[in-house]
C-alpha cells in the first residue's frame, strides 16, 4: 500500500528498496527557497541499524504491515524454539538466529511478541524485565561488601549476567531484557 510521506508516524513500517525500516523520528522542513522534504531517521528492522533519510514532500513510498502476534514459548526443538499463538493456538518453529539475543530472556510458558512481515519474523518484543533463576556464581565472601562490587553469574537459560555480591546459586534475580543488566532480587 502506497503512502505520501506527508503521512509518516512514528512507529510506521516501511517498505523501501533497500530493506524494511520502521519510522524513529520524522521532521517537515520548508525551506524558503526550493521545495519542501521530509527528514527523518528509520531503523532497519532485520539488522537494527539507524539511518537518517531524506524525502520529498508528498514522495510515495510502500507502508509494510507488521502483523504483531502474542505468542506463548512452549518448548525448545533442537536448535529451534517452538511458540504457540495465544489466539489461535496455531504453533510456530522459530530458528534460534531468527530470535538473536531475545532467546536469552526465553523461559518455557513466557510470552512474547513476534512481528511478522508476511511470514517473515523481523522482530522480537520481550517483557521490559524477566525472572530468571540462578544456575551458578561464586559464593560471596563474608565481610566483602564493596559498594557497588559485582561478579558473573549464569541464569538458568545461559545467560551471564553482572550481580552484586550478595546473590547465590538459587536467587532468582530480575533483568532488564533492554540492557541486559540486573535489577533486584525476585
Amino acid at each position: 500500500m502506497a503512502l505520501s510521506t506527508n503521512d509518516f508516524k512514528n512507529g510506521m513500517a516501511l517498505d523501501l528498496a533497500d530493506g524494511l525500516y520502521e519510522v524513529v523520528e520524522f521532521q517537515h522542513v520548508k525551506p524558503g527557497k526550493g521545495g519542501a522534504f521530509v527528514r527523518t531517521k528509520l531503523r532497519n528492522l532485520r539488522n537494527k541499524a539507524v539511518v537518517e533519510r531524506t524525502f520529498r514532500a508528498d514522495e510515495r513510498v510502500e507502508q509494510a504491515v507488521i502483523d504483531k502476534r502474542e505468542m506463548q514459548f512452549l518448548y525448545r526443538d533442537g536448535a529451534d524454539y517452538v511458540f504457540m499463538d495465544n489466539i489461535s493456538f496455531d504453533q510456530m518453529t522459530v530458528p534460534a538466529a531468527t530470535l538473536g539475543t531475545a532467546a536469552s530472556y526465553l523461559k518455557v510458558g513466557n510470552s512474547v511478541i513476534l512481528m511478522l512481515y508476511e511470514t517473515e519474523i523481523v522482530d522480537v518484543e520481550l517483557p521490559a524485565a524477566v525472572e530468571l533463576e540462578i544456575t551458578g556464581t561464586e559464593p560471596g565472601m563474608q565481610g566483602d561488601r564493596v559498594s557497588g562490587a559485582r561478579k558473573p553469574a549464569t541464569t538458568e537459560t545461559g545467560l551471564v549476567v553482572s550481580v552484586p555480591l550478595f546473590v547465590n546459586p538459587g536467587d532468582r534475580i530480575k533483568i532488564d531484557t533492554r540492557s541486559g543488566e540486573y535489577l533486584t532480587r525476585a
